[in-house]
């Protein structure tokens, strides 16, 4: 069919020549060819503008992409990472005073340290008013322990060097239990064995008795063998005391140091505020 449209195409006499710029236009899908159209298209004018579409070509209108995070999120978010520090440290200062108060009912209003006279490794005589201004972790026991009383105070000496550390004095004391074996001699070569600072005190069985009682200690000898060796059982508690001369808390044989240094840093916030100005303590945290 399309070669006999063709063929009628071609047997059509035009009787105006086609101009250089006319185009001839066939309708499609016709199956005869009825009529011919002439098509002049309009010259493009070089001064009309053509409108552009916005973002193709040219500058146009910058958008900046914002991230999730922004100096605003940041700083929100510091405030409330700051909240839930600040209710964290208040929580745990309640479960610490807690704590104490629970200890306080327990010991009840028994009277636990108080006076002593004894000598220390020096020779020296020494009395409990020698160290009043001091914070004082007192252990009982004696120098033929074998593994128990070694461990205790290895663990004072430890607290004593952390607290070193953050300029803060701890003077850390022992008393023998066993005074029958441990002379002034004696205790000098046993406290040499832990910390510098480390002060023994020994005297006789009455002073002993008097400050075990003084501090709620139990201690009773074993019997000796055939090497006149014993064992002597005793309290095993580690005694913290106040600048004061007053006993605040103690320590059993489970607490780590650390537990014990946090539970003493608790101790001497609460001292420093109750018998020091605010102005003063801003000057020692500057310090």
């Amino acid at each position: 069919m399309w070669m006999r449209g063709l063929s009628r195409i071609c047997s059509i006499k035009i009787n105006q020549p086609l101009k250089a710029h006319q185009m001839l236009l066939v309708p499609r899908c016709t199956p005869t060819i009825s009529k011919f159209m002439y098509c002049t298209p309009t010259q493009p004018n070089s001064e009309q503008k053509v409108d552009r579409p916005q973002g193709i070509g040219g500058k146009g209108k910058q958008t900046t992409m914002k991230g999730p995070i922004s100096w605003r999120n940041l700083a929100v978010s510091g405030v409330f990472m700051g909240f839930l520090y600040g209710v964290y440290y208040y929580a745990r200062s309640l479960k610490e005073d807690a704590i104490a108060k629970e200890r306080k009912r327990i010991i009840g209003k028994a009277k636990i340290g108080g006076a002593f006279e004894l000598v220390d490794h020096t020779g020296k005589t020494r009395k409990s008013e020698d160290f009043i201004g001091q914070w004082i972790l007192l252990y009982f026991g004696f120098t033929h322990c074998p593994d128990i009383c070694p461990e205790e105070l290895e663990k004072v000496a430890e607290i004593v060097d952390l607290f070193e550390k953050e300029n803060k004095v701890i003077q850390p004391l022992f008393i023998t239990v066993d005074p029958k074996r441990d002379g002034v001699k004696e205790v000098a070569e046993y406290v040499q064995e832990f910390h510098p600072k480390l002060i023994g005190l020994t005297g006789t069985e009455e002073q002993i008795k008097q400050a075990c009682k003084s501090y709620r200690v139990y201690f009773s000898p074993g019997p000796a063998d055939d090497d006149d060796d014993y064992i002597v059982d005793h309290t095993i508690i580690v005694y913290l005391v106040n600048p004061d001369g007053d006993f605040v808390d103690y320590y059993g044989q489970t607490k780590t140091a650390e537990m014990i240094a946090r539970s003493l840093r608790h101790h001497m916030a609460k001292f420093d505020m109750d018998t020091k100005g605010i102005l003063d303590l801003i000057k020692d945290f500057k310090k």
